[in-house]
């Protein structure tokens, strides 16, 4: 089912000549975009279909610092900030609520694991709390089950994912950036090896720098100019319950369901950890780059199967000519069917869990597909083999939370800026022939 979100509105003019173009109007391609502008360098935000139409208006909404890889953490912590920011600079609500989120578990294991990941993240400057059984029903009050005890992030949050996107291309636009959308860019056009411009299917654009946020679409883009992008899309559903009574005012887990409160009274509610991959070209092609993650702990709620993405849409086979339609013309929008049995399933798990909550029902479902790298680290790095191109992709899931950061991150790779944070965990090189891939390390 097609996710509504806010509409932007395109730039007048379409520019022959930037400093910067940015492929993708995601949380990641925005900021980004957003970032530049703010610095004054002339970029364009180009979307093949509409601004935050694909993962970044799927996802849960949750922004998290509690539970991150550590090598994501410190993104984590700078994008709660940027999040905090966003609004008073562009002058419109991107939904940011910081409401703290809590973690529960029957589960001695997971309360260990918590308890050994908050001393690690100490260190960082991020302080969580550990819960007694009593405290955690006593911040998140009416449930059925008997937790063991949890762990609680004050300074967490949540923003509202239809919102942000459109926002943040508002603010781009508003500061001098170009933003046009239903315009896919088709490929790179090169001088000398160096990326001199993009063909778009409106035409060329001359530019030295090119970031590619193209979410699940990215490694294909790649592929075409010989880069090699380890890319796994895991295809997952979401739903948004009818208003109920507020259980959490911001973001929940339990063992069996992920929930947070929305702005308009309902609740955004998932199944933690499920979700499908279907066999293609892509995923052969990187399959014993992703060994580890599928044997891992974290693949077990996975569900394999052949479908239709042998065939059509990201991760497919197949080449094109830059003055031809191109892949991402002909699926303007990713929007995979949700699985409906899993979302009621879902619901049943809150009625269970809440008695409250039982006269909530589902008000709409949809999926979502979710560009993932072997390690679950994303990928924030310079092409060596091929300069001037710039990869933001591979968020594994966690992009819209650290978008803000993952943009500024970005922006001062092209800028030539000193970075943000070490940028060395997101190099692409990390996945090169022969390099020993990092086990994921996600919670």
């Amino acid at each position: 089912m097609f996710v509504n979100v806010d509409t932007v509105h395109d730039s007048a003019d379409f520019p022959e000549q930037v400093d910067v173009v940015v492929i993708g109007g995601g949380i990641v391609g925005t900021t980004t975009a957003h970032e530049l502008a703010c610095r004054g360098v002339s970029v364009a935000l180009l979307e093949k279909g509409l601004i935050g139409g694909e993962q970044s208006s799927r996802n849960w909404g949750w922004v998290r610092q509690q539970n991150r890889d550590m090598f994501e953490l410190p993104l984590a912590m700078h994008s709660l900030n940027r999040w905090e920011a966003l609004s008073g600079e562009i002058g419109r609500d991107v939904g940011f609520r910081r409401s703290g989120i809590v973690y529960t578990t029957d589960n001695p294991e997971s309360l260990a694991k918590w308890e050994a990941w908050g001393e690690k993240a100490r260190a960082h400057g991020f302080v969580s709390h550990v819960l007694t059984a009593e405290q955690a029903h006593e911040r998140a009050p009416g449930t059925t089950s008997r937790w063991l005890g949890g762990i609680f992030s004050p300074t967490d949050g949540h923003a509202e994912p239809s919102m942000a996107c459109p926002a943040i291309a508002h603010g781009a636009r508003k500061r001098g950036a170009f933003v046009h959308q239903n315009c896919a860019v088709r490929g790179l056009e090169l001088a000398g090896g160096h990326v001199s411009g993009v063909w778009t299917e409106r035409g060329l654009i001359r530019t030295s720098s090119v970031v590619c946020a193209g979410g699940a679409w990215s490694s294909r883009f790649c592929r075409r100019h010989g880069v090699e992008l380890p890319a796994a899309n895991i295809m997952g559903t979401t739903l948004q319950t009818t208003p109920g009574d507020q259980v959490t005012p911001g973001c929940l887990t339990t063992p069996t369901i992920a929930l947070r409160r929305r702005l308009d009274g309902g609740y955004t509610l998932a199944m933690p950890g499920l979700g499908r991959v279907e066999i293609s070209p892509q995923g052969l092609r990187y399959a014993t780059k992703f060994y580890g993650a599928y044997r891992s702990k974290l693949a077990k709620k996975l569900q394999v199967r052949l479908g239709r993405s042998f065939f059509h849409g990201p991760e497919a086979a197949g080449s094109w000519q830059f003055d031809q339609i191109s892949p991402f013309e002909r699926q303007r929008i990713l929007d995979p069917m949700p699985d409906m049995a899993q979302a009621r399933a879902t619901l049943a798990a809150l009625h269970s869990e809440y008695p409250a909550l039982r006269g909530v029902h589902i008000a709409r479902a949809w999926g979502g597909m979710i560009d993932t790298t072997p390690d679950m680290v994303p990928i924030i790095s310079p092409v060596e083999a091929l300069p001037g191109l710039v990869i933001a992709s591979g968020f594994s899931g966690h992009g819209f939370g650290i978008g803000p950061a993952a943009g500024q991150l970005t922006a001062d790779i092209v800028t030539g800026a000193t970075p943000m944070v070490d940028p060395a965990p997101y190099r692409l090189d990390r996945f090169a022939r022969g390099s020993r891939i990092r086990q994921p390390e996600m919670m």
